[in-house]
C-alpha cells in the first residue's frame, strides 16, 4: 500500500482544462460546478487527483494564466464557495486536488501593478522588473517574449520599460525582492489552508533574471533548439542563460518546500522550459528539499521514435540522482500526442500503446483530459482562434486552441459539454470518440486506460521501482522495472511493423493489460502498436 503522505511519488493526476471540460450554467464556457459534476467520471479512471489549470480573477487575455486576484475565483468559473464543494466532493472520492500557481507575473490589472506603475517611488515601485532606456530609448536588452518580440514595454509614467516574458499584459514580478517572494508564499499558503493538496508551478524556472540584464546569446548554428516552443518563434533562437533558470531560484523553491513541508501530504510539480531541460529538472527536485517532481518538453516535443525516447530517458538516468520526474505526453500548451506522434500512425491502436508506455516509466503521470478518448489534435478555423500565441504566429504556428476545444461527452452537436454553442468549436471527429460511444465497447481507448491504470496498480514497480534499459534492439523500446520485491518486463512496439526479439531473460507473461503477447522458445512476437510485459526472476 502507498504510504498516503508519498501519494504523489507514481501517482497519475488527471489534467483538467475548466473552461473546456464542462458547462454547467450552459453560457458556452466550462466552470468549477462543471467539473465537480463530472468528477465521479475522472474517478471511475483509477487516476490518483486532478490538477485544474486555473480558475483565477482574471481579465483572461491568456485564459486565466495572467491572474489579477490570486485568492477569488473569476465570475466566469463561479464562487470560493464552488470550489470549496468541488474540493470536499474530490477528496469524498479519494482525489487529490492540485492546483496552478502562476506566480512568476500576474495580470497587468493586478492592484500591485496598478501601483507599481504610477511613479517610481510607491510602495510596489520594486514588486516588477523595471529598467531604464538604452540612450537611444530602445530596450534594456534582447531578452524576447515567447508570445512574440521584445519582452519589455515602454511605460511613459515611469519612463521605464517592464519585463513580460509573455504578453505585454503580464509583467514579471521581481523575485529579488523579498516582498514578493513572501507574498506570493502567503497566496499560497492561502489555497493550503483552504484543503489543496499541491500546487503545479507554472514556469517555474522564470522567477529570477539576471540583475545585470546581459543580453542572451544566439544558439549557435548548428545547435539544436531545445526549449518548448515552435521553430517559427525567434524565442528559439537565443540561449537563455540571462532570463531564467538563474541560480537564486534554487534558494526560493527551498523556501517553498518548506511552507509545503508543514502541510504533509501535499505535493509541487514544476513545469520547465529550458535549454537544458533533464538538467534542470534534476536540479529543482533532488535532495528532497526543492520540489517535488518536475515535467520537462522532452516528451511533448515532435520526436517520438524509439532511439529518441531510449535517449532521453539514458539522459535523464544519468542525470537524475534522486531527482522524481512528473511525465506527460499532453496538456493545454502542445498538439495532441494522438496526432504529434501518431500522425502516421494508426489512430485507433497508436494511442493505446503510447499510454501504456508513459504509464510504465519510473515517475509520476499527468494525462491531460480526452487524452483517455485518444483525441487527436481538433482543427480550429483562423476565424474562431482565441489563442494570442497562434494570432501572432499564424499560420506557421496555429496556436494552442486545438488541443483546448470542449471535451466531448456525448455525439451531440455540442459534445454534451454545454446546451449552447462553446467558446471554441467542438471537433466533429471528436464526437465519434465521446465519453458516451466509448462508455460500454471493452476494447476502446477509454476502457484501455483504465484497464491499464488498473493493470499498473497490481505492480507496484511500476510506482516507484527502478528502471533499467535493455537492448531489445532499435525498433522497440524495452526497460526492466524493479521494486518492493518484484522485476517486470517491458517492452513496446510503436511502430506499423511486426517485430521479434530474443527476450534478455526468462520471463513468465502477465496479462490483465489487453495487449497481445507471442512468445515462443524465449523469442516475443510483438504485432504493430503492442505492448508486453513479463514478471522475471528476483
Amino acid at each position: 500500500m502507498q504510504d498516503s503522505t508519498f501519494w504523489w511519488r507514481g501517482g497519475i493526476i488527471y489534467q483538467i482544462y475548466p473552461r473546456s471540460f464542462m458547462d454547467a450554467n450552459n453560457d458556452g464556457i466550462g466552470d468549477l460546478p462543471g467539473v465537480t459534476e463530472k468528477l465521479d467520471y475522472v474517478a471511475s479512471l483509477g487516476v490518483d487527483g486532478i490538477w485544474l489549470s486555473p480558475f483565477f480573477t482574471s481579465p483572461m487575455l491568456d485564459f486565466g494564466y495572467d491572474i489579477s486576484n490570486y485568492r477569488d475565483v473569476d465570475p466566469m468559473f463561479g464562487t470560493l464557495e464552488d470550489f470549496k464543494t468541488l474540493l470536499d466532493r474530490a477528496h469524498a472520492l479519494g482525489l487529490k486536488v492540485i492546483i496552478d500557481q502562476v506566480i512568476s507575473h500576474t495580470s497587468d490589472q493586478h492592484p500591485w501593478f496598478q501601483e507599481s506603475r504610477t511613479d517610481r517611488y510607491n510602495s510596489k515601485a520594486d514588486w516588477y522588473v523595471w529598467a531604464d532606456p538604452k540612450p537611444d530609448g530602445t530596450p534594456p536588452n534582447n531578452w524576447l517574449s515567447i508570445f512574440g518580440g521584445s519582452a519589455w514595454t515602454f511605460d511613459s509614467r515611469r519612463r521605464q520599460y517592464y519585463l513580460h516574458n509573455f504578453l505585454t499584459s503580464q509583467p514579471d514580478l521581481n523575485f529579488h525582492n523579498p516582498q514578493v517572494r513572501a507574498a506570493q508564499l502567503d497566496n499560497m499558503r492561502f489555497w493550503l489552508e483552504l484543503g489543496v493538496d499541491g500546487f503545479r508551478l507554472d514556469t517555474v524556472n522564470f522567477y529570477f533574471h539576471d540583475q545585470e540584464l546581459r543580453d542572451n546569446p544566439p544558439v549557435p548554428k548548428g545547435e539544436a533548439k531545445t526549449l518548448g516552443a515552435p521553430d517559427a518563434n525567434p524565442y528559439t533562437w537565443q540561449r537563455h542563460i540571462y532570463d531564467l533558470s538563474r541560480p537564486e531560484n534554487l534558494d526560493f523553491l527551498q523556501h517553498l518546500r518548506a511552507l509545503m513541508d508543514e502541510f504533509p501530504g501535499t505535493t509541487t510539480v514544476g513545469e520547465i522550459g529550458d535549454d537544458n531541460p533533464l538538467e534542470r529538472m534534476a536540479e529543482y527536485t533532488a535532495g528532497g528539499d526543492k520540489l517535488h517532481m518536475a515535467y520537462t518538453f522532452d516528451l511533448l516535443n515532435e520526436p517520438h521514435s524509439p532511439s529518441y525516447i531510449r535517449e532521453v530517458l539514458e539522459r535523464f538516468q544519468r542525470l537524475a540522482g534522486d531527482a522524481w520526474p512528473c511525465w506527460a505526453l499532453s496538456n493545454h500548451d502542445v498538439v495532441r500526442s494522438a496526432t504529434r506522434w501518431g500522425v502516421d500512425e494508426d489512430p485507433i491502436a497508436y494511442p493505446k500503446v503510447a499510454l501504456a508506455l508513459l504509464l510504465s516509466l519510473r515517475g509520476s503521470v499527468c494525462l491531460y483530459q480526452g487524452e483517455e478518448l485518444g483525441l487527436p489534435e481538433a482543427n480550429v478555423p483562423y476565424e474562431r482562434i482565441q489563442d494570442p500565441y497562434g494570432k501572432v504566429l499564424w499560420p506557421e504556428f496555429k496556436g494552442r486552441d486545438g488541443c483546448r476545444t470542449p471535451m466531448p461527452w456525448t455525439r451531440d452537436e455540442h459534445g454534451g459539454f454545454s446546451s449552447v454553442a462553446p467558446w471554441l468549436p467542438v471537433e466533429k471527429r471528436h464526437l465519434s470518440l465521446a465519453v458516451e460511444a466509448q462508455q460500454d465497447d471493452a476494447a476502446s481507448m477509454l476502457n484501455t486506460t483504465r484497464r491499464l491504470l488498473a493493470f499498473r496498480q497490481t505492480h507496484p514497480a511500476l510506482f516507484d521501482g527502478d528502471l533499467t534499459l535493455v537492448d531489445v534492439g532499435e525498433e522497440l523500446l524495452g526497460f526492466i522495472r524493479e521494486g518492493h520485491g518484484e522485476r517486470l518486463l517491458c517492452i513496446f512496439n510503436l511502430g506499423s511493423e511486426t517485430r521479434r526479439t530474443r527476450l534478455p531473460e526468462h520471463g513468465q507473461p502477465l496479462d490483465g493489460h489487453g495487449f497481445q503477447t507471442e512468445l515462443v522458445d524465449g523469442t516475443l512476437t510483438l504485432p504493430p502498436y503492442q505492448a508486453a510485459y513479463f514478471q522475471l526472476g528476483r
